[in-house]
């Protein structure tokens, strides 16, 4: 690999708006939500970059634009180096092998009805990957890589917990085998006991797959501890970005010094430190 392909962020945001616009107001001047406020964010391979701030900051549109789940109104999407701020259906698809979503609530990306071999299997299946051999090989490679033993390929979502739910989640997200991952608060749905466990497994598969990551929360501490880079959203916009050591240790912005005065860590207290 060339140094400027090393060097190429796998998505670049270049001064990215995003403006909905909502049911109040009148038909000629309806009230407009200005999502996200010129946002610029490059993610880099084998980097975690953690996106911080309270509900409604902005963090997860602007998450959406960055998987092509939200269009932006304004500014530029670079995948690899190539622009798919209106992207075609392929360039969808090429997009979903590059790069995973793993959502808050393991629900809303399981079947409830398909057992969990089957899901792990219908993403080989779309993108036409292996033979029927080598797509049972991925799949019992997959449920060992997230630490669930082979027997949960015969589940159904709703005989696993939520933690393992979460787990069968990630998988299927590593299915593919993806450059970067995107984590919308994937810990929030699960028990305290649980979110550890998970940011331990994400962690640990980011250093062993060389995955990027992009983590989504609006605790400051649970970013603190799976980032390199954090970004502070407020408002839309960008408040504050840097070294994760740096924000924490030295933070600019005030609303950084308010979001880390009023979140105690709700992991386990070792994770915390």
């Amino acid at each position: 690999m060339s140094e400027s392909k090393a060097q190429e962020p796998i998505i670049f945001l270049d001064d990215v708006y995003v403006t909905f616009r909502t049911r109040t107001g009148s038909i000629l001047h309806p009230n407009k939500v200005h999502a996200v406020q010129g946002v610029t964010l490059k993610l880099m391979p084998g980097e975690t970059i953690g996106i911080v701030g309270e509900s409604g900051c902005g963090k997860s549109t602007t998450a959406n634009v960055m998987i092509g789940l939200q269009q932006p109104t304004s500014g530029k999407v670079y995948f690899k180096g190539v622009d798919v701020t209106k992207r075609t259906a392929d360039e969808r698809k090429q997009i979903g092998r590059v790069v995973s979503v793993v959502f808050q609530d393991p629900a809303t990306a399981l079947n409830p009805r398909m057992i969990v071999h089957d899901q792990l299997l219908d993403p080989l299946l779309v993108h036409k990957i292996g033979t029927p051999e080598q797509r049972e090989a991925n799949i019992r490679e997959l449920i060992s890589l997230v630490g669930l033993p082979s027997s949960a390929l015969g589940a159904l979502p709703g005989q696993l917990s939520g933690g393992q739910r979460q787990r069968v989640a990630i998988a299927r997200a590593l299915a593919l085998g993806p450059d970067a991952i995107i984590a919308d608060e994937p810990t929030s749905a699960l028990d305290v006991s649980v979110r550890a466990q998970i940011l331990n497994l994400l962690t640990d598969l980011k250093r062993d797959l060389g995955l990027a990551m992009v983590f989504i929360s609006h605790d400051i501490q649970t970013v603190r501890y799976i980032s390199d880079r954090i970004v502070v959203m407020n408002g839309g916009k960008i408040v504050e970005q840097g070294p994760a050591q740096q924000v924490f240790q030295n933070p600019q912005d005030s609303y950084t010094k308010m979001l880390l005065g009023a979140a105690p860590s709700l992991l386990h207290p070792k994770l915390g430190q």
